[in-house]
């Protein structure tokens, strides 16, 4: 027998992500003691340790429930698509590196600049292929891996401090957990 916080323990889960995969039926309700908590079963286990694979391959919570669920779904067919997205996402990733480069090797680098606006800078930005989305992720990974950096890259910017909080703010919540 499993509790929710034993079997949530067992796969670095929170209680929380056991419950939310609970109640979208990604996990069957589990039978429950006199005392009312649940328990779960060793088969609820090998189903989770099923959800968690295909997780950490990156599968979305509907693509799992169908390989789950739909025995006759042909699993290499989503991992292929997912495999194909990877490959659109890290191409996008070296498109934002190249652009990035090519910043950095201007010949008159920008930050040798005296005065950059986060207007100018935005403008760059676009002008070397960054969506909008582009840039709030470029902001989220820059907050996740160098906090302090990018909070002085965003002074640089001559950002007021109340904006620069914001767009911290809005960062750290864009950062994706398990």
């Amino acid at each position: 027998m499993w509790t929710v916080s034993k079997l949530a323990a067992r796969f670095g889960l929170s209680r929380g992500t056991l419950l939310y995969y609970e109640s979208i039926g990604l996990l069957k309700p589990p039978s429950r003691t006199s005392g009312n908590y649940r328990k779960y079963s060793d088969k609820d286990l090998a189903r989770l340790q099923q959800i968690r694979t295909y997780r950490d391959a990156g599968l979305t919570l509907d693509d799992i429930r169908t390989l789950l669920d739909q025995p006759t779904t042909d699993a290499a067919s989503v991992l292929k698509r997912r495999l194909a997205s990877l490959n659109d996402e890290i191409e996008q990733l070296r498109a934002h590196q190249r652009a990035i480069l090519k910043l950095l090797q201007t010949k008159h680098s920008i930050w040798r600049t005296k005065m950059i606006t986060k207007e100018k800078w935005t403008s760059i930005m676009k002008s070397s292929g960054f969506t909008e989305d582009d840039m709030h992720r470029w902001h989220a990974e820059f907050e996740r891996m160098a906090p302090e950096e990018h909070r002085e890259f965003l002074e640089f910017l001559h950002i007021p401090e109340a904006e620069i909080q914001s767009i911290r703010q809005w960062s750290r919540g864009q950062q994706t957990t398990r």
